[in-house]
């Protein structure tokens, strides 16, 4: 732990910000969690910037003092990233929420680090174009491209580090720089962009980003299917992926978490291992067909009661019921709060990931629930635990470990969304081993030498 941010610190952001600073103990509070089992650490201030020069006068007066520094979004981080573990000043980048450019033309958008997934689809109405990396939770997007976040839609759309053209970031001494651009390619230097995307605030402060746009699909059908075993589910998926259907999205829920939906939002689905499809085309026939093909797929391996939707109002219905499923996992034992975690494997490898690491959830007195974006081989557990027990603490990191050594044995990775944090930390060297971690903390040193970013993440 470090000391206390010096008093004369509070004088000289408000010199900047005037009461856009604050030690107020129910604002740091407040600021001392994101979504996930981790205790709180709050930060020692609290500052609001509303443009990148303000941020950089603010990371300028903290390197000055040697006080450490943590971007905070919208607080919906799963593995530890926002928590002040060595409090300093949390920088809240909320209020930067301005959509700075759209180029309809071009299919770019620029937006400051605080706008919201919502906030941008929102202001993107009535352009034809839409950002399709949704990870469910109203993230900001300067957030979304600090932890390399993905979601239902990456199957087809692809993640952050494939639908972020360019950056504004505040690097650790205060000074601003612009990485990549808004040409669809380039070869000019080192890729700085993907070097940012994915560092969860360890490397500088995100302040704006230019994202690539795609036109909406003019048909989307939306299809839901149960089946038998989760086996018979995944194969369906590897058919599906290995057949080439263009699908945008295929999300796989456990009989666990299907009832639970069930009893969450008085739905009436079958509780068996399900998988919600969604596909997008230029037709109705065209989405029709790709539908069809799956449904044959999933008929082949004991898939039941396939049914599918073209209309808004239906497919909304069908993707609010996924999108309920972290809520409704908490509703299966009020009170308890909830360990999430995911991994990411090779599709071939999927169901035998998936089935061992299911067997160990059943054979667990823990309850938990399973649920995927199964179509580029990534999947959440999700453990409902008493904070307070360190029994059940440490089931919950026994069965974590477990999940994460399998997902690494088969070629998989400790991460596919949530990133490192503090919760996978203890991974990264049993994945990339000790030279490439090396590499990484040498980038880390020369670009953060005093180690006020985020400190205590990754590393």
């Amino acid at each position: 732990m470090t000391s206390p941010a010096p008093d004369d610190l509070l004088a000289a952001l408000r010199d900047v910000l005037g009461d856009r600073v604050t030690a107020s103990a129910a604002v740091r509070d407040h600021h001392a969690r994101g979504e996930s089992y981790h205790p709180p650490s709050p930060p020692d201030l609290v500052a609001f910037p509303l443009t990148t020069e303000e941020v950089s006068a603010i990371v300028r007066e903290c390197a000055q003092r040697d006080v450490p520094m943590v971007p905070f979004g919208a607080g919906t981080s799963l593995e530890g990233q926002v928590l002040a573990l060595r409090g300093g000043v949390t920088i809240d980048l909320s209020r930067m929420n301005q959509v700075l450019r759209v180029s309809v033309e071009d299919l770019d958008a620029t937006v400051q680090a605080g706008v919201t997934h919502r906030q941008l689809a929102r202001h993107l109405q009535n352009t034809g174009l839409t950002f399709f990396v949704d990870p469910g939770a109203d993230a900001t997007l300067g957030g979304m491209t600090a932890t390399g976040a993905s979601g239902t839609t990456a199957v087809r759309y692809g993640t952050m580090r494939e639908n972020v053209r360019g950056l504004t970031v505040v690097l650790a001494d205060g000074r601003v720089i612009t990485t990549g651009g808004r040409a669809r390619k380039s070869s000019a230097g080192y890729d700085l962009t993907r070097l940012f995307v994915g560092s969860e605030g360890t490397l500088g402060v995100i302040t704006e980003v230019t994202l690539r746009l795609q036109p909406l699909p003019e048909a989307v059908a939306a299809a839901v299917c149960g089946f038998p075993t989760i086996d018979a589910a995944v194969q369906t998926v590897i058919a599906t992926i290995q057949l080439g259907v263009p699908v945008a999205r295929i999300e796989l829920l456990d009989e666990i978490q299907m009832d639970a939906i069930n009893r969450y939002a008085k739905l009436a689905y079958q509780a068996l291992p399900t998988l919600f499809f969604e596909f997008h085309g230029h037709s109705d026939q065209e989405v029709g067909e790709h539908a069809q093909t799956v449904q044959a797929l999933a008929g082949e391996r004991g898939g039941s009661d396939f049914s599918w939707v073209t209309r808004p109002e239906d497919r909304a219905r069908l993707w609010r019921a996924r999108h309920d499923a972290y809520f409704a996992s908490l509703a299966l034992r009020p009170g308890a709060k909830a360990w999430s975690t995911d991994a990411c494997v090779p599709i071939s490898r999927l169901a035998e990931c998936l089935v061992e690491s299911k067997h160990d959830l059943d054979a667990s007195p823990l309850t938990g629930t399973l649920v995927g974006h199964v179509g580029d081989g990534n999947f959440h557990m999700l453990y409902l635990v008493d904070p307070d027990s360190p029994e059940e603490m440490a089931e919950a990191t026994r069965l974590n470990e477990r999940l994460v050594k399998r997902a690494q044995d088969l070629g998989g990775t400790c991460s596919g969304e949530h990133g490192v944090g503090i919760g996978k930390m203890r991974y990264l060297a049993r994945e990339h081993g000790t030279d490439a971690l090396d590499a990484m903390r040498a980038i880390k040193k020369a670009l953060d030498p005093q180690g006020l970013m985020n400190p205590g993440k990754m590393f």
